[in-house]
């Protein structure tokens, strides 16, 4: 059997192309984290996070007592984290209850430090409510797939909001980026019947 010419060939790649331009051949989808209600309520695992103020404690220990909103970020992100820490701040700065705090846990246990957290969240202004750590390096991926309810893949990043009731339990998963209207709902509505 001759081999195909390059004509031939070039015509066979140039009609896949516009076949999968077009959507009709199969296309692998990567899985969209799981929003909404968490049911059952999920308990904080046992990682541990880092403080700004260098005490490493339990994340269970950091959203008990209070109904705690839990980003992921990291302070060398020039893309969504920004915008995360702006949406933090002004969460932080309207909150008009003592029973809800915000913490932002770093994913770059490798980069950030205590300190490079303290200066991310004076950028955007200090709150008394909103906290910041970093987590455990052996633990980055696994403290991921638990926030988004699905596994993590490394080297990716989520702009979600995670909310944790009062017994240190994840609640609810925002979707991507939400709006600042929508996160103070969803605090005071779990504040209000945790």
């Amino acid at each position: 059997m001759r081999a195909p010419s390059f004509q031939l060939r070039r015509r066979l790649v140039l009609a896949w192309a516009g076949a999968s331009a077009l959507g009709t051949l199969p296309r692998a989808q990567a899985a969209s984290p799981p929003t909404g209600w968490v049911q059952p309520r999920q308990p904080a695992p046992a990682f541990r996070i880092t403080r700004t103020d260098g005490r490493q404690v339990p994340l269970a220990s950091a959203t008990a007592g209070k109904v705690t909103a839990v980003q992921l970020m990291f302070t060398g992100c020039s893309a969504t984290c920004p915008v995360q820490g702006a949406l933090f701040a002004a969460v932080a700065g309207r909150l008009r209850r003592n029973d809800v705090q915000l913490l932002s846990i770093s994913i770059d246990a490798l980069g950030d430090t205590p300190a490079t957290l303290s200066a991310w969240q004076h950028r955007f202004g200090m709150h008394p409510a909103w906290s910041a750590a970093v987590s455990d390096v052996n633990e980055v991926d696994q403290l991921t797939g638990f926030m988004k309810g699905a596994p993590a893949r490394q080297g990716t990043h989520t702009a979600q909001v995670f909310v944790f009731d009062r017994n240190a339990r994840l609640c609810f998963r925002t979707g991507d980026s939400p709006a600042l209207a929508e996160v103070e709902a969803l605090l005071a509505h779990v504040a209000g019947t945790a």
